[in-house]
């Protein structure tokens, strides 16, 4: 009787350790928080004016190039191309926020101090202050909810309790 239990356990602990080898442990691209990439990038180009002079700052909403389309031209600044790139960020986030375990719970973590962050440098300091901005400050906000939210309902399934 001893035998068979002590081999089940090294059996889990064994395919537990494959998990982890399997899975390469705590990855960077799993807990790094995938909007702090627009975030940086709006940052990049909002004080661009360093590198372009006074007209750095106005990128932001200046037409990079305009689309025809049947209804009219569409001209698309980088502020639409970096929302673009937090919505899709924000859709990744929303598929590893399923996975349970450490590398979520730090994810978790830093998607929070990223929403920190972003509203603090969105309430201080003026550049940052745009719409643009604030709806960055939104996905982030949504990121963060949805994260606790579905990381609680998958503990509360895993323990049973609902």
């Amino acid at each position: 009787m001893a035998d068979s239990t002590g081999s089940g356990v090294a059996v889990g602990l064994a395919s537990s350790e494959a998990q982890v080898q399997q899975s390469g442990g705590l990855n960077m691209f799993t807990i790094f928080p995938k909007l702090l990439i627009p975030m940086a990038i709006y940052a990049l180009v909002a004080y661009s004016d360093a590198f372009f002079g006074a007209e750095g700052a106005s990128m932001l909403t200046n037409a990079l190039f305009t689309l025809g389309l049947p209804s009219g031209d569409w001209a698309v600044s980088a502020a639409d191309l970096i929302l673009t790139l937090g919505l899709v960020m924000l859709f990744i986030e929303m598929i590893g926020s399923a996975s349970s375990g450490t590398s979520s719970l730090l994810n978790h973590g830093l998607s929070m101090a990223t929403l920190l962050i972003g509203i603090l440098l969105f309430l201080l300091v003026p550049v940052f202050a745009t719409s643009t901005f604030f709806l960055l400050i939104v996905m982030a906000l949504l990121d963060v909810v949805a994260g606790f939210t579905v990381t609680a309902i998958s503990a509360r399934r895993d323990l049973g309790a609902g």
